[in-house]
């Protein structure tokens, strides 16, 4: 009969990426990290398939967060804007572990292996977001696209909210973002100011030198 240990889940969590950080993810084994957590081999199995799988763990609540809150989201709510709700409800999930999610996310982006298997994991919840909607009614390709659109928007404010110095929440990143992505399909893109023609020309050393020329 196994043993109950008490916070297994987080202690190998924490351990996992103590010991990335130290030692770096490649270096790191399974047993190095059940000893560092006080925790036997078999343990850590219970929990992960494999050391990458410490990073990815957890996904179900926040599939099941995302699907439920698109659900409630009122008739009248545009697709995306149902996906933009539920992105922004999950905030308290990414809140709560803001420096384990910076962790993660500088781990992930160092290693191209991590990269695909947070893809994958990106792709699971378009998906997801993609079948809430058509549970509202919602036909594909806009169950789809809008599922697809939430996951960049998703992607935007998770990478800037990481980054973010001054530690806003999670849910103003969606909005700012959702706000962009709005911006865009409205052809709103602003560009960059075009260098006034008339100061190019009076810096100009051949515009100077007509000048000369004409007053001489």
């Amino acid at each position: 009969m196994s043993r109950w240990e008490p916070n297994a889940l987080e202690r190998l969590q924490r351990a996992a990426m103590e010991l990335y950080r130290e030692r770096g993810f490649d270096e790191t084994t399974v047993a190095e990290i059940a000893a560092r957590a006080g925790l036997t081999e078999r343990t850590f199995f219970r929990y992960f398939a494999d050391k990458r799988e410490v990073l990815f763990a957890g996904a179900g609540p926040l599939h099941e967060l995302l699907r439920d809150k698109v659900a409630r989201a009122p008739d009248s709510t545009a697709p995306i804007d149902a996906v933009a709700a539920a992105l922004e409800a999950s905030s308290a999930v990414f809140e709560e572990r803001r420096d384990f999610a910076r962790q993660r996310h500088a781990l992930i982006a160092a290693h191209p292996e991590l990269q695909e298997r947070e893809l994958i994991k990106l792709a699971s919840l378009a998906a997801t977001l993609a079948e809430a909607l058509r549970r509202r009614g919602v036909t594909d390709p806009a169950a789809i696209l809008a599922g697809e659109a939430g996951i960049a928007v998703f992607r935007l404010a998770f990478e800037s909210w990481v980054h973010d110095p001054k530690r806003r929440d999670f849910s103003r990143h969606v909005r700012e973002s959702l706000g962009a992505l709005k911006a865009v399909t409205a052809g709103k893109v602003t560009r960059p100011a075009a260098p006034s023609t008339s100061r190019a020309r009076g810096a100009s050393p051949a515009g100077r030198a007509s000048g000369r020329r004409s007053s001489g």
